[in-house]
């Protein structure tokens, strides 16, 4: 165990030693008058989604990468800030039935919306399955996880333009035209789907966006009541 994973864990068990003292929910960590397991409805968009989520967005009161890993089947959520010897991510990584990409705006990045049908249709090459790793942190902490994680820097990178502004009405994002990490999952899934099997047409993946109101109305209400909900775990 590296200096980073011990400090993830320790982490871990810090907030569920605190959570013993208030009552919540064993799977989304929640406060149990927070809970939204009720609205999830967990669905195969037939991509793999590895959501990496740094401590510091582990803390935060609305947790949308937990919420994604909750609702999407076959995903996984690793915590820390560096990956490059992350056992379960380099796993994934060595894989041969699997073909890694990395959503991250920045460098040589394949923007998805500027993409028609035939290249979107060739973008996994035969017989493998799309993973797509995707930070869960703020711009300046997911500039720092790619350097320091040579595996993930390493990896082509995709990215789209945003279609609406952000509905994340309880936390204010840093520039226009950011998404949180449900939001851009759920565009990614919109943009891939149907290249990679998945009936988009069911809209079965809309339920990211729908669990992530809930959750956005319930704090709103929360909030004007003066009652926290802050998490009790990672997300």
């Amino acid at each position: 165990m590296n200096i980073q994973q011990y400090r993830a864990k320790k982490l871990e068990q810090d907030l569920r030693e605190r959570a013993r003292f208030r009552p919540s929910c064993g799977v989304c960590f929640q406060p149990q008058l927070a809970c939204y397991c009720s609205q999830i409805l967990a669905f195969d968009p037939k991509i793999k989604f590895v959501i990496l989520i740094h401590p510091v967005e582990a803390r935060k009161r609305i947790a949308t990468g937990r919420l994604s890993h909750l609702v999407l089947q076959d995903s996984h959520l690793f915590r820390g800030e560096s990956f490059g010897h992350h056992l379960g991510v380099n796993k994934i990584l060595a894989d041969q039935s699997f073909f890694p990409v990395i959503l991250y705006p920045k460098g040589l990045s394949l923007n998805l919306s500027q993409c028609d049908d035939q290249v979107l249709s060739h973008l996994v090459p035969p017989e493998k399955k799309l993973v797509v790793f995707v930070i869960d942190g703020s711009w300046g902490t997911a500039n720092r996880m790619i350097r320091e994680s040579e595996n993930l820097s390493q990896l082509p990178r995709i990215c789209f333009t945003p279609e609406r502004e952000s509905r994340f009405r309880v936390r204010k994002q840093p520039r226009q035209g950011y998404l949180s990490t449900v939001e851009a999952i759920h565009q990614t899934i919109e943009l891939l789907g149907e290249s990679v099997g998945f009936p988009l047409h069911r809209r079965q993946h809309d339920n990211l966006i729908q669990v992530f109101d809930h959750l956005v109305d319930q704090q709103l209400a929360l909030s004007s009541q003066n009652v926290s909900a802050r998490p009790t775990d990672h997300k």
